[in-house]
């Protein structure tokens, strides 16, 4: 005990370092397998990529009798670049509203009421129904002066887009015009909800194009929705329909057009009976002489004279009885009445076509603005 005591700190200082070397080791020891586990990697990627260089074709080594597929594929690139530039004229830009570099307020809740003010007078002009006060998915910034900051961009880019779909439906003059819903692109947008006027899509953005996701509601025929179709096909703008449902209504949901036979009150029909006509002297004449024929055929039957009077063989054989005339009684048929009106006459109608119910899934195609060839 009392070396303990003198030796007290040597014991303590003994017991951390055997603590630290079973530490070291312990450390050594692991990092010793990560290496080893490391090595065993790097030999499979060594074996992968010899692997790789004895297939056929070869990747390519630059040297002029081989095949340079990576260099190859550069070039493909760059042609493909090429083609994207050459069909941007068919992704044309879709303008803002207002397209000025520096949107503010004032212009663009300017612009925003002279737009929807036009789209209306247009559809009015064009026999295109709209829901009351109708803003056309701008509902949220109809009534305001000031907008959210940051949003006006991406709001003039919207309604910019807004416009040019619903100018193909105009010019298509569908019947009615639901609804249009778009993405939402401002925090005024976010706190107004249950409007209907929008979409819980965002846009989809790559390294070559930016997509922007609408929905369409409209009532039409068949002839208008194939002017809705070729009309977003021959946009220079990329307008490209996803997807595209429709619902017949049912008669009673069209108003129909009053015409003349409507305006008529039905008259009621009374059957006429003609009257019963008297005896005719002449058809009882004839009556009676058949009769007396009748009364005579059947004496000369019996005790079988011909009609010469002569005896044939036919006597006490039983005759049949002689036909008599029927009467059928008179039964009074009524008369057409002259105050109906005449039967419609015309073409058959062999297509009656309905009012059909439109909901399409748009998509707007942006092509980047930068050209990728510069990369």
């Amino acid at each position: 005990m009392p070396w303990l005591k003198r030796n007290l700190y040597f014991l303590i200082g003994s017991a951390l370092a055997l603590a630290l070397i079973g530490l070291a080791g312990w450390y050594l020891y692991s990092k010793w397998q990560l290496n080893g586990e490391t090595l065993e990697n790097l030999n499979k990627d060594y074996a992968t990529l010899d692997d790789l260089n004895k297939q056929d074709p070869h990747p390519g080594t630059g040297r002029p009798n081989d095949i340079d597929n990576i260099k190859t594929a550069q070039n493909q690139k760059k042609e493909l670049l090429t083609f994207k530039e050459k069909a941007r004229t068919h992704f044309q830009r879709i303008a803002p509203i207002p397209d000025v570099p520096n949107v503010t307020d004032q212009s663009f809740a300017t612009n925003l009421s002279r737009t929807i003010s036009q789209l209306q007078r247009d559809a009015t002009n064009a026999s295109i129904a709209l829901p009351a006060e109708y803003c056309f998915s701008f509902q949220a910034q109809a009534r305001k002066l000031s907008f959210a900051p940051g949003s006006l961009d991406a709001l003039a880019l919207a309604l910019g887009e807004v416009k040019t779909i619903v100018d193909v439906l105009i010019q298509a003059k569908v019947n009615a015009l639901d609804s249009i819903r778009r993405e939402r692109v401002s925090p005024d947008d976010l706190s107004s909800s249950g409007t209907g006027d929008y979409l819980p899509d965002k846009s989809v953005t790559n390294a070559q194009a930016i997509i922007t996701p609408y929905e369409l509601t409209f009532r039409c025929f068949g002839q208008e929705l194939g002017n809705v179709l070729a009309g977003l096909a021959c946009s220079p703008c990329a307008l490209i329909v996803k997807a595209i449902n429709v619902e017949g209504l049912a008669a009673g949901g069209l108003i129909p057009e009053p015409g003349f036979a409507d305006t008529l009150a039905p008259l009621p029909l009374a059957p006429t009976y003609l009257a019963q006509p008297g005896p005719n002297p002449a058809l009882e004449a004839a009556r009676r002489q058949a009769e007396n024929q009748s009364a005579a055929e059947a004496m000369r039957r019996r005790y079988g004279l011909d009609r010469y009077g002569r005896r044939g063989g036919t006597l006490g054989r039983p005759q049949p009885p002689p036909p008599q005339p029927s009467y059928s009684p008179y039964s009074p048929q009524p008369l057409p009445n002259p105050a109906t009106p005449p039967l419609k006459t015309g073409p058959t109608v062999v297509l009656d076509e309905k009012q059909l119910k439109v909901v399409m899934m748009l998509s707007v195609v942006k092509l980047e603005t930068k050209p990728a060839a510069g990369r």
